[in-house]
Parts: C-alpha cells; sequence; structure tokens
C-alpha cells in the first residue's frame, strides 16, 4: 500500500552482552524519502540498519520493511542492501556473480539498465579479485539492485571510493531517488549527507539526537561562521567580540562566533578591508559535532535532549 512506510521502527533496542547499543529508536521513513544516518563509530547506526535487515534479533522493539518482517521483505526481493564489509566470492568474475544473484529473483531489474545505472558495463569480465575498491562498491550496488527493490539500504557505501567516485556513486543514487526508490544510507561523510539526503537523522549514544531536514539541524546551531583573507598577523582574533573560536588554512581565517553582528563591527574598526568576506550559518558538520558532543539528558517527558 503506497501510505506503508519504507521503513518502520518502533522501540528498537539492541544489546551486545552487557553493552547497549540501540536504545528504543523510534524512526519512520515513508516511502520514496532519500534519509541519511549520522553518527561517530560505535553510535549505534550499523546496529540499527542490521537490525532492520533481520541479521540479528533486537532485544526488544518492532521492525517493518515495507509493512512486512525483515525476513519476508528481503526475501520477496523489497530489499537491497550494502552492508559496510560486504563481500564478493574470489575466483569468480563480475558478470557470473551478477547472473547468479539475478536468477534468484523472479523479475529481475534489466540487465542492461542495470549495468548502466550501477556504472560496470566495462567489468562483467573482470575477475572480482582483481576489483579496486570503488568497483567493488560498484558491483555491490548492483547486486544490491538486481531485484529491483522499492527500498534500498546503504552502510557507508563510498568508503572504499575516491572523490570522482564518490560523487559518481551519489548521482547515480539521486537517479534512483527520481524513479522512486527509497535510500536509506549511513555514512561518516558529512558532506554527502548535506549534499544528497531529504532528511538527516543523527545518532548517539545507541538513540536519535536530531531527525530533520539538514537545514533544519543547522538551525538548531545559533552561532555563525565569519570568512575572510588575512595575510598578515592575527593576533587578537580570538579575544573579538562574540568570537568562540578560531580556525583556517593558509591566509583563509574562520571565525565562529555566537554574535556575527558585533564580531563584524570589531573587525571593521581594526582593519581597512576583510578580502573575500563571507558570513555563513553553521555547517552540517558543527551540528553533528555539537549534537554528539553534548552530555545526554532525559527531560521529564522520557526524551533525550
Amino acid at each position: 500500500m503506497p501510505d506503508t512506510p519504507a521503513l518502520d521502527i518502533e522501540g528498537l533496542t539492541v544489546r551486545y552482552g552487557g553493552t547497549l547499543a540501540v536504545d528504543g529508536v523510534d524512526l519512520r521513513i515513508p516511502r520514496g524519502e532519500t534519509v541519511a544516518l549520522l553518527g561517530a563509530n560505535g553510535a549505534g547506526k550499523s546496529s540499527i540498519v542490521n537490525a532492520a535487515l533481520g541479521l540479528f534479533r533486537p532485544a526488544a522493539g518492532r521492525v517493518r520493511l515495507l509493512g512486512r518482517a525483515p525476513a519476508e521483505a528481503v526475501a520477496a526481493g523489497g530489499v537491497g542492501a550494502m552492508l559496510q564489509h560486504g563481500g564478493l566470492p574470489s575466483e569468480t568474475r563480475v558478470g557470473e556473480v551478477l547472473t547468479l544473484v539475478r536468477r534468484r529473483y523472479a523479475d529481475p531489474w534489466p540487465l542492461a539498465d542495470l549495468l548502466a545505472t550501477a556504472g560496470i558495463e566495462e567489468l562483467l569480465g573482470r575477475e572480482v579479485d582483481a576489483l579496486s575498491g570503488g568497483q567493488r562498491q560498484r558491483v555491490l550496488l548492483a547486486l544490491a539492485l538486481a531485484g529491483a527493490p522499492p527500498l534500498l539500504v546503504l552502510d557507508e557505501p563510498t568508503s572504499a571510493m575516491d572523490v570522482e567516485g564518490r560523487q559518481a556513486f551519489w548521482t547515480t543514487m539521486r537517479g534512483l531517488a527520481d524513479r522512486g526508490h527509497t535510500v536509506v544510507f549511513a555514512t561518516h561523510h558529512l558532506d554527502e549527507a548535506d549534499a544528497v539526503a531529504d532528511r538527516v537523522v543523527v545518532v548517539g549514544g545507541g538513540r536519535v539526537l536530531a531527525d530533520g531536514s539538514a537545514a533544519a539541524v543547522k538551525s538548531r546551531i545559533a552561532g555563525r561562521t565569519v570568512r575572510f583573507r588575512c595575510p598578515g598577523p592575527r593576533d587578537g582574533l580570538g579575544a573579538l567580540p562574540g568570537v568562540t573560536a578560531v580556525g583556517g588554512v593558509g591566509e583563509l581565517v574562520e571565525l565562529a562566533t555566537s554574535d556575527a553582528e558585533a564580531t563584524l563591527r570589531a573587525l571593521l574598526a581594526q582593519r581597512d578591508a576583510l578580502p573575500g568576506l563571507e558570513v555563513r550559518g553553521a555547517t552540517l558538520e558543527q551540528a553533528f559535532l555539537q549534537l554528539t558532543t553534548a552530555p545526554l539528558t532525559t527531560a521529564s517527558d522520557g526524551v533525550s535532549r
């Protein structure tokens, strides 16, 4: 049914022995969204992905993919997955592996379109063991798409790719989203999440710390960044009104400030020119760092703050 969410998680709790990895997470993702899961190592995002795919039984909670239990949704071909530590059989060729996987589905993705979508037209005769890291990820994407799944779940999908490969990969993801596929991906690359995702879910300590558009998450950070070129000395910049941190590379200066207007007034009073001046809102990285480094507290309504 169209109103059935692509992914519906209620009260998900995951434990590894005495370690609580996921702490009562609720997450509902409608069909057609592209959603990024962000979190530091050990935050719980990979555990959420693995539990959502039914790879292990959670300690508590309920998961539904396309209205079905995970095992049923995967068996029906409704879900394609790329896992962080996914592998390919050695001593085989790409075309052989792809043929084997496509035969599993009654109505697989048409081969020519699948090859073009994944960008592996030239790799069918290549031995799996001879693939580069980026090529391997492309082949894993093709295998995940082989059954034309409406839901695609990716765990660190571009971890082995160079910048050019990452850009090409996300161009492919945008095309899939335009076709109506739901894409849920866990990543450490905040620029990818900012550029690609309709929605960002920040996870820390096994809980959801923020959930909304990238713009909404960034808006939670009140500060601004003042940037300009400064070929001369930088003495005294950290003491300017509102400045909370001084950064930048080479001649570029970046001042994090809680009061951009006061900072600019003081700068203009001290300097004749501020070449290349820019004032920007908080970046997703700044918002992420503030969210994930702040101590967790629990309000009277039981919600993490």
